[in-house]
């Protein structure tokens, strides 16, 4: 289905020009994400929350190229996993550990480490070969940038591969917004410290 037959579907919302939702079933939510990959439409955030009738809710918000659109699929059995994204937008596999993490939703992205919860052991993809080092560096380290610990696989001075575990200091800013009305987010958005 075309992009703007998922717009013809959505609803505008009241003070907030060009931002519209559309809820979807759990069939029709790759379809419309697939229409929005395929018109480079960029994933700016993905989390969960609630509805009004306290179901789980997945939502994903993206910017097309003219309008914004907030895609919502409602869980009614929070058990079943729900269909990953990371395919189509790579970020959305960070995001989707977040909300595993943080709500216990679960969805088919291969990659279930946990994103948040720093207990335990972590398991880092290896890289493996001669020459290779892996050097680890954090979280606790100089600079102004928050904790993180970030994995680098080199050969000499070629970095292989990167892998950073960031979270350490959540502050629960992501489940403040979901209490804010729409108009009032700008507000926290601009006061937040984080990376």
């Amino acid at each position: 289905m075309p992009l703007r037959s998922w717009f013809a579907q959505s609803v505008a919302q009241p003070g907030a020009p060009g931002l519209f939702t559309l809820t979807v079933s759990r069939d029709q939510w790759r379809a419309v994400l697939q229409d929005l990959a395929a018109t480079g439409s960029r994933l700016t955030a993905l989390w969960a929350s609630q509805d009004e009738t306290f179901t789980p809710v997945i939502r994903a918000a993206f910017l097309t190229e003219h309008k914004g659109l907030i895609v919502n699929l409602p869980l009614p059995n929070a058990a079943e996993l729900y269909p990953g994204a990371e395919d189509l937008f790579p970020a959305a596999s960070r995001m989707q550990r977040a909300i595993a993490d943080l709500s216990g939703l679960h969805c088919t992205d291969p990659d279930q480490r946990p994103w948040l919860h720093h207990t335990g052991s972590y398991e880092f993809v290896r890289v493996a070969g001669e020459g290779v080092h892996e050097i680890p560096v954090g979280p606790v380290h100089a600079g102004t940038i928050e904790p993180g610990h970030f994995r680098f696989s080199i050969v000499g001075e070629k970095v292989l591969r990167l892998e950073e575990r960031l979270g350490y200091v959540h502050k629960g800013i992501e489940q403040r917004f979901t209490e804010l009305p729409v108009l009032e987010g700008h507000h926290l958005a601009a006061r937040v410290s984080g990376d």
